[in-house]
């Protein structure tokens, strides 16, 4: 297969970090290529000297033969290398039609931008894809799976050569990943070429042509998807086997102990009636479809979102869940689902993210030391095993592994009894999801209630004791752990009841 683009000894150094370290392979035309590895590999960084947003130390990267210097995604847009990142880049407060045309407006003959001829081709594209959003929509009032289709059509529109996708399936459901793995191979046919970025090794083995796996900023092997086992792949990827990554195989539930009890919770437009309880040592799974209302739950509990309507009792407690500070105070911890956007600072240091939450316990005559942050802080990142070079270093600048772990850390400093946890994996390699497993199991170990949010079905099924299906905003099917599988599960998910927003 001829070479679209090609990587010659490329390597990348950030001071005496090497995040790429003279890779070599190259993508053909017309071919899926996955690109696989853990946080910190150096994809991220191969992605961007690729797309312009950085260049490299040393090394050549060449397109249909020529070497290629973009200094701007922009200059890369142009000339047919547009990437799809996991987490939206778009503008929130412009609509779906504007965000696609960003930048390439279509225009009249008298050289103004046209929004008639722009809605009605977004509203070709929308329908070439079969995603039902109207063009006006505000991307602001999207969800995570419609923002992630408005940005592949932007793409798209674009003269297209080479699409890179990073974790484009991360918050789709199996309807829509289906959909998408259409549209790949439908662009294939085409003759374009398509980098495939996933953690999700049943995907990547797929749908891909061609693996390249990298560790620790180096290459390792490229070869035919069909070559690999997800064994050969974990082993390339993290160095040992499957069969020794983290799986939970016991509980130690008190159910004397309700640590955390929902009593018809309500929240008109976005759910109702939502009734559910979990014991010290307990990992209660919250599955369904994007959309079904499983984050808006959890954000009313932890008072993002005050409820309408029902009570909330922690330790035999009535709480209010009037805002976060008063869910904290009384000993629940939220860990977003957009860890960055919602979870993090940043700009700001290791220790500054870990300790933001207990700011007021290490001052002292209203004055906060930098020893005493780092004496909190570092306590945490010993135990969580956080990799960072000081606990100075800006979180943007860590894995989405070891940023997880920060927000980890930093309500493990509230010391509080109960865990909610919405897509604590999304986005996280094969070995740091064992680690992050591990330590969801040790705080149920310890007597915390877990209420464990995630789209990943074989996640729910092998760490949670019981599992709560969400459709249309009501739990609509409870299981234990030794009766649910990923059928019945999914069958809830997809046969709930009718849609509850379109009711109201």
């Amino acid at each position: 297969m001829a070479s679209l683009l090609e990587l010659r000894a490329v390597t990348k150094s950030y001071g005496p970090v090497r995040a790429v370290n003279e890779v070599s392979f190259s993508i053909g035309r017309g071919e899926i290529h996955s690109l696989v590895g853990e946080n910190g590999a150096g994809k991220s960084t191969l992605v961007k000297m690729i797309t312009g947003l950085e260049v490299p130390d040393s090394g050549e990267i060449l397109l249909d033969g020529s070497a290629c210097h973009f200094r701007t995604p922009i200059e890369a847009r142009e000339a047919g290398v547009t990437v799809v990142y996991q987490d939206p880049k778009l503008f929130p407060h412009l609509d779906v039609a504007e965000n696609i045309f960003m930048g390439i407006y279509p225009r009249n003959a008298l050289g103004l931008v046209s929004r008639r001829t722009m809605y009605a081709e977004a509203k070709r594209l929308l329908a070439e894809l079969d995603v039902p959003i109207d063009p006006r929509s505000l991307i602001a009032g999207l969800t995570v799976a419609e923002i992630q289709f408005v940005e592949i059509i932007r793409a798209m529109y674009a003269d297209l050569r080479l699409l890179i996708l990073d974790e484009p399936t991360a918050s789709l459901t199996p309807s829509e990943a289906d959909r998408l793995f259409a549209l790949i191979e439908s662009l294939k046919r085409k003759g374009k070429s398509i980098v495939f970025i996933s953690h999700r090794l049943e995907e990547v083995r797929k749908i891909s042509d061609t693996v390249t796996v990298m560790r620790d900023g180096r290459h390792v092997v490229t070869a035919p998807a069909a070559d690999f086992s997800e064994s050969d792949l974990v082993r390339a990827m993290v160095g040992r086997e499957l069969e020794s990554l983290f799986v939970r195989s016991h509980a130690s539930i008190d159910r004397s102990r309700v640590i955390l009890e929902v009593r018809n919770l309500s929240l008109p437009g976005y759910f109702r009636n939502v009734s559910f309880s979990i014991h010290s040592g307990e990992i209660v799974g919250m599955a369904g479809l994007v959309g079904a209302g499983r984050t808006e739950i959890a954000e009313s509990i932890f008072g993002i979102r005050p409820p309408a309507s029902g009570e909330v009792f922690v330790n035999g407690s009535l709480v209010r869940p009037t805002s976060s500070a008063t869910m904290r105070e009384n000993g629940v911890a939220y860990l977003p689902e957009d860890r960055d956007l919602h979870g993090l600072i940043m700009d700001m240091g290791v220790s500054a993210n870990v300790t933001l939450t207990v700011l007021d316990e290490l001052g002292r005559n209203g004055i906060i030391t930098r020893q005493a942050q780092n004496q909190s802080a570092g306590a945490y990142v010993r135990d969580l095993e956080i990799r960072t070079e000081t606990l100075d270093t800006p979180v943007k600048r860590l894995s989405g592994g070891n940023r997880q772990k920060v927000v980890f850390a930093k309500w493990l400093a509230t010391k509080p009894s109960v865990f909610i946890l919405d897509e604590p994996t999304h986005g996280i390699d094969i070995g740091s999801k064992s680690q992050v497993h591990e330590r969801i199991a040790r705080l149920a170990d310890q007597g915390f209630a877990v209420l464990l949010i995630s789209s990943d079905l074989p996640e729910i099924l092998s760490m949670c004791d019981r599992i709560l299906v969400v459709s249309a905003g009501e739990i609509v099917s409870e299981f234990a752990r030794d009766e649910a599988n990923q059928e019945k599960v999914m069958f809830a998910a997809t046969s709930g009841r009718r849609r509850y927003r379109d009711e109201n």
